[in-house]
């Protein structure tokens, strides 16, 4: 609560200004511009003073007027889907960084009720200056033109997309690397419960079956339709369930899926990971709620949100800039949801 007495209306309800700030912390108007606008010119001691001062004052900058002021909105708009957690921990991550480069965030979902068009839409109505879609499920022609229309960042879109900046991770390595973890702890018989149509699905689905034929398994790869959510796992499970013999492995395309196929597994007396091992995607932060800790391939949110962000500004302060791909390394996450195949 602000004490009245400090305030320089006198608790009148006068909303404080940066010239309050100002005399409050001992220095120039000028500087506290300076410090509000994360400019050089002012010292690290100097510029906590000003902090300090504004936030006993309760001030907080008039952000629409330097909107006016510059013809500048200074704002990401962010596309996700609701209920997936990894994008999530996209967003988590998106702030902070978007913050230490000066930038607010707008966030606009999509739902079974709202598609990218309108989610997108609303963004550019909103008069964000960039944007970053999560796992955007448009084809690459879509994204192209609305890359011709705006400064746009993607997090897993289409490889084929040229017109926008695209940060990924390589499936091709990540579905590997959960491969090579059940091949060398003994499985043979491996399914993939692919995502559909959903993002990235098609490169899981493929380095799937490139990782197997890789390791003399080609004959034994076989992919289940599914998708990014638990009742895809449930789903695929109980098929499995009703054959005659289970998988020794199943690898899901994301952590949700592989939720689903726990849940199944653990409703039907399955003991996991003696009698079947279970491999997610993702290591969002479900992942560790899971009854079973869920072995997983981590893609790193975090990191993948810096370059998001830096690489949407990068556009904007230089638009001859060509749009790029990065490529980020994922990592096997081995937890308690893998074991060596029942003899």
């Amino acid at each position: 609560m602000i004490d009245e007495s400090t305030r320089p209306d006198g608790g009148n309800g006068r909303r404080p200004t940066m010239t309050d700030v100002a005399r409050a912390a001992g220095v120039s108007r000028a500087l506290v511009s300076l410090v509000f606008r994360n400019k050089p010119g002012a010292g690290e001691e100097t510029r906590q003073r000003v902090l300090q001062a504004a936030d006993r004052l309760g001030y907080r900058p008039d952000t629409a007027a330097r909107m006016l002021a510059s013809h500048r909105s200074r704002t990401l708009g962010v596309m996700l889907t609701v209920h997936q957690p990894f994008q999530a921990d996209l967003v988590e991550a998106i702030y902070p960084e978007a913050e230490r480069l000066g930038y607010d965030v707008l966030l606009s979902a999509t739902a079974p009720s709202r598609d990218e068009a309108k989610a997108v839409e609303a963004l550019l109505s909103h008069r964000c200056e960039a944007l970053i879609l999560l796992g955007p499920r448009a084809a690459a022609d879509l994204l192209d033109e609305l890359g011709s229309r705006a400064v746009v960042t993607a997090i897993n879109a289409r490889e084929d997309a040229t017109r926008l900046d695209n940060v990924r991770t390589a499936d091709e390595a990540g579905v590997g690397q959960a491969v090579d973890h059940l091949v060398a702890l003994g499985h043979r018989d491996i399914v993939h419960v692919d995502g559909g149509d959903e993002p990235g699905s098609a490169e899981r689905r493929g380095a799937y079956r490139r990782a197997m034929d890789a390791r003399g398994l080609g004959g034994r790869a076989r992919v289940l339709p599914g998708a990014h959510t638990e009742q895809a796992g449930q789903d695929a499970a109980r098929r499995l369930l009703d054959e005659a013999e289970l998988p020794t492995a199943v690898l899901a395309s994301n952590d949700r899926c592989a939720l689903g196929l726990l849940r199944a597994f653990a409703l039907a007396d399955v003991d996991v990971p003696a009698k079947v091992s279970v491999v997610g995607y993702d290591d969002s932060h479900v992942s560790h709620l899971a009854p079973v800790a869920l072995t997983t391939i981590r893609q790193d949110a975090e990191e993948m949100a810096r370059h998001a962000v830096r690489l949407a500004v990068e556009r904007l302060e230089d638009h001859s800039r060509t749009p790029q791909q990065v490529v980020l390394d994922p990592k096997l996450v081995s937890r308690g949801s893998t074991a060596p195949p029942p003899r």
